[in-house]
């Protein structure tokens, strides 16, 4: 995920000597929280109780999928910004510089991404397709925030019927070998290469670059002004509506729409398709009724809609959470020292799920693998965070980029 994955907010030193962030960069602070909610949404995702469980824990596990991803990839684009200056962009061989860290930090996380896949856990690893998304969206460093949500939202009414024409396209098998055949990065990495990372991958990148450029768009605005963060959460709200809204009349508008849904899943709830991953995960290519649903995972417009909307509320949230807290941020520091150092956080998830194995079943029931989980992540991340400015993945990853001080 690129700088995404590490703290983009600096440290001050207290009286007794411990580190504490610096209240004058709030906003920033904000942005840890984000994060550490984000993968406390993944870890649920990955090793929490089936949503089937019912009730508010399974509410709270249907939340958590998909939407989490969709707020790494909103924040991976304001951190973009960050790392190409902000609140001005940088310029001449500063600029030059910076581009040439953020190439370096793509490279490097698409390779870990790759390296985590051969694990062979059941997770989704993202960050190949993040890396890839961090080279797109370089060059519109330098637009504006109005410019920014206009191609954002542009690209969220366009690309996923585009993606959706391309799997239709591929469906048969014989074009998809012939392209994977000719893909270098294929034959390296033994995937599908560069068709995976755009076309049929789980986070492809056709339909999960409008969030990293509506995050670029959210990193453009003046954060301190206290009138701000309620402007995104009442955006992110509309947004909200209009996706998972907008499916749900679809759905029930359109003559035949829930049945040609549930056809295209092999019988699947369509009736929640507007908002649940349950009526299942599976782009249904060559079935036009797929494109009217918003549950997280479907890749189409209302989806990318919906998942903007809920991004921008939750980091508003954190925002507010984190001026109001004042005396008492200490309570929000555990979550925050999790995002602070997420792409660690992220990567050792998942080997400890590897280690795991299974977490279903009566030998590790998922609610208590969840708990400690949490419990040992932020635990561990303020332990680390009071000694280290960065995590032990982050400071590699920082230390890899310098070769780009080299750039005139």
């Amino acid at each position: 995920m690129g700088h995404v994955f590490a703290s983009a907010v600096p440290s001050a030193t207290t009286a007794d000597g411990t580190a504490h962030r610096a209240p004058s960069t709030g906003r920033l602070v904000g942005l840890d929280l984000a994060r550490g909610l984000a993968i406390m949404g993944m870890f649920a995702a990955h090793v929490g109780p089936d949503p089937s469980v019912g009730g508010p824990v399974g509410w709270l596990m249907e939340v958590a999928r998909g939407r989490s991803s969709a707020l790494f990839a909103l924040l991976a684009g304001f951190t973009l910004v960050i790392l190409m200056g902000r609140p001005r962009p940088h310029t001449g061989r500063a600029g030059r510089q910076a581009a040439g860290r953020v190439l370096i930090r793509a490279a490097l996380l698409m390779a870990l991404g790759y390296a985590l896949v051969l694990l062979d856990t059941d997770v989704d690893v993202i960050l190949s397709f993040y890396g890839l998304l961090f080279v797109l969206a370089l060059p519109l460093y330098r637009l504006s925030a109005r410019t920014l949500a206009l191609i954002a939202l542009s690209t969220a009414l366009v690309l996923p019927q585009l993606l959706y024409l391309l799997r239709a396209a591929i469906d048969g098998g014989e074009l998809a070998d012939a392209v994977v055949g000719l893909d270098p990065l294929a034959r390296v990495t033994g995937s599908d290469g560069f068709l995976e990372l755009f076309v049929t991958g789980e986070y492809p990148a056709l339909t999960w670059f409008p969030f990293i450029v509506a995050g670029m768009a959210v990193a453009r605005l003046d954060l301190s002004r206290r009138d701000m963060p309620p402007k995104l959460a009442i955006s992110g709200a509309a947004l909200a509506v209009i996706g998972y809204g907008g499916s749900w009349l679809a759905l029930h508008l359109v003559p035949g729409a829930l049945a040609g849904v549930s056809a295209a899943t092999g019988g699947g709830p369509a009736a929640s398709a507007w908002w649940s991953d349950a009526v299942g995960e599976e782009f249904a290519s060559g079935h036009p009724a797929w494109l009217l649903v918003a549950s997280p995972h479907s890749q189409t417009t209302w989806s990318v809609l919906g998942n903007t909307g809920v991004a921008l509320a939750v980091l508003a949230g954190c925002l507010v959470a984190v001026r109001l807290a004042g005396p008492r941020a200490r309570l929000l520091a555990p979550l925050a020292a999790v995002g602070s150092i997420s792409l660690t956080v992220y990567v050792a998830h998942i080997l400890a799920i590897r280690l795991l194995g299974s977490v279903g079943g009566e030998e590790w029931p998922a609610l208590p693998v969840l708990l400690g989980f949490a419990v040992v992540a932020m635990a561990a991340a303020v332990l680390w965070t009071r000694c280290f400015r960065r995590g032990p993945l982050e400071h590699l990853l920082h230390g890899a980029t310098r070769p780009a001080r080299w750039i005139t």
